[in-house]
């Protein structure tokens, strides 16, 4: 048996953010990793030989700043390449392409529509604006609306505060965005298709819902949230894939002295006179510490690694409740050479060093979301596509290449289940509709690889395959994520804590939950100290 100030469990990238902040502050601290490696879904895995692919997780842009700088992540190894563009091939032949430059992306809408490239300034000053207004709220501490105590008074206070720099006018297309879908608010501003339905899939990814279902608006907003270099809504790659980034955040744990144990899976979660007390791991080991964080889904957490007997019926209900059927697959092919995209033209062929979105219109999107939304899959799935090894070539051998592919739709609660067979079958359904844009793909592919909902949560322990542990809508967002009154990282088992994703706010690569949760049990501690 160990003893520590803390044991964090589970070791994605929340988990190791917040491992290296305890660790920083001078607490003694373990971190258990169930799987060979650490990362969760934020890794980097050599499957074929040569060829290292993304299983999980692939961009970052919503990665807090703060944690970037205050644990020193690109002296341990950290390096963000900017993605560059993002582009819509068309079954018409012609492109439409997005990219970071305001100019040239109003450029590229004229040649669509004159009126959408004048309408674009004003759109994208207002989601400027809101993105600015919102983005503290990712930072803070959720409150307890209902509570009068002065720490909640003095958060909702914060949250007043921050609303109250917008403007009116965006106040209120904030409370409109909240509530409506994607598309319909794309369709209040523009006119043409292609623009509509590429900014329209920020709204869905990794969402069971259609771009016309409301909601959907507050998921577009939550990935404009991101930055890259104080760049808004950028997007970039770490050099060597997502697990370049949890490998630097590791080792900055390392270096703060926190003990890191793989292939420790922990059993269940000890609790004694209504307080956690450490961990008991499938190996027969204990590790005892002062407080417990877990970095694990919610419905893991608590319906797994914690007897229920512990916990109060009502907060048992929110678990319960708690909307985590998740919609979204990874395909990742091995490559012989680069494949071609013919609608792309040859002096625009620096657009395949970004995204490539399979996503011609919303009407699209949405008979993909209506194949699957009854127990289906998409029979022309969205796909963000990513060609990593263009990026960071060490990714492939010389001369080959990867491709990453983000697909949607595919339910968890396939009918009949999901089976190798089933798997393979939508893999089929997958290239067959890139090939339709890249007729050539078919004879360059030299290995592919899918991982279902299914295959998420038995790999990445992502309940029901949600990849943000459960749907970022109003009914789970801020002081009722996980569960009202049980928001700001603590739970009704003293000394257990929160830190994944299930917590505010929310999935993506963000490190926040990580890092609130870090603030709030650092405060504990000083408390304790003091009392």
């Amino acid at each position: 048996m160990q003893k520590f100030d803390a044991v964090v469990v589970g070791g994605g990238h929340n988990g190791l953010v917040h491992a290296a902040y305890l660790g920083k502050a001078g607490l003694k601290v373990a971190l258990l990793e169930r799987r060979p490696v650490v990362g969760g879904a934020t890794i980097t895995e050599e499957i074929y030989p040569g060829f290292h692919f993304l299983p999980g997780s692939y961009l970052i842009s919503l990665l807090r700043p703060q944690v970037i700088r205050e644990l020193e992540l690109p002296k341990h190894g950290l390096e963000i390449i900017p993605l560059e563009s993002t582009v819509a091939p068309l079954p018409d032949g012609n492109y439409f392409a997005d990219w970071p430059d305001h100019d040239m992306t109003r450029q590229e809408i004229e040649r669509f529509s004159r009126k959408d490239a004048e309408m674009y300034d004003e759109f994208n000053a207002t989601m400027r604006r809101l993105i600015f207004g919102v983005k503290p709220i990712l930072d803070m501490i959720p409150p307890d609306p209902t509570s009068l105590e002065p720490h909640d008074l003095a958060q909702m206070a914060r949250v007043r505060g921050t609303l109250e720099r917008l403007e009116k006018r965006d106040f209120h297309t904030l409370s409109r965005l909240m509530t409506m879908s994607a598309a319909d608010f794309l369709d209040e501003w523009f006119e043409t298709e292609p623009l509509k339905a590429i900014k329209s899939t920020s709204g869905i990814i990794g969402t069971f819902l259609g771009v016309r279902s409301p909601g959907t608006g507050y998921v577009l907003l939550h990935h404009y949230l991101g930055e890259l270099n104080g760049v808004p809504r950028a997007w970039g790659f770490a050099r060597g894939g997502t697990g370049g980034l949890s490998q630097a955040i590791a080792r900055a744990a390392k270096a703060h002295g926190v003990e890191i144990f793989e292939d420790c899976p922990v059993e269940k979660i000890l609790v004694e006179n209504g307080r956690a007390v450490g961990v008991a791991t499938q190996k027969g080991d204990e590790f005892r510490a002062d407080r417990v964080i877990s970095a694990a889904h919610a419905k893991v957490t608590f319906t797994h690694l914690v007897d229920r007997s512990h916990l109060p019926p009502e907060y048992l209900a929110d678990i319960d409740r708690w909307n985590t059927r998740g919609p979204s697959c990874k395909v990742n092919l091995a490559l012989d050479s680069l494949p071609d995209f013919p609608a792309i033209p040859e002096a625009k062929k620096a657009l395949l060093r970004g995204s490539i979105e399979i996503a011609p219109s919303v009407d699209y999107l949405e008979r993909a979301y209506d194949d699957a939304k009854y127990g289906g899959w998409a029979k022309r799935p969205f796909m963000d596509a990513l060609i990593p090894s263009l990026l960071d070539p060490n990714l492939a051998p010389p001369g080959k290449h990867v491709m990453s592919l983000f697909v949607q739709y595919a339910d968890y609660n396939l009918e009949g289940g999901w089976n190798e067979e089933k798997k393979s079958q939508f893999l089929e359904t997958v290239i067959d509709t890139l090939c339709e844009h890249s007729p050539d793909l078919r004879n360059k592919i030299l290995h592919k690889h899918i991982m279902t909902p299914v295959d998420l949560e038995k790999t990445f322990g992502l309940t029901g395959g949600h990849i943000f542990h459960g749907e970022l809508t109003l009914p789970q967002l801020f002081f009722m994520r996980p569960s009202p009154q049980w928001a700001n990282y603590r739970t009704p088992i003293q000394n257990l804590w929160m830190c994944g994703s299930s917590c505010h706010p929310g999935g993506c690569i963000t490190g926040a939950p990580g890092r609130n949760a870090a603030m709030e049990v650092l405060d504990d501690v000083k408390e304790t100290v003091t009392a």
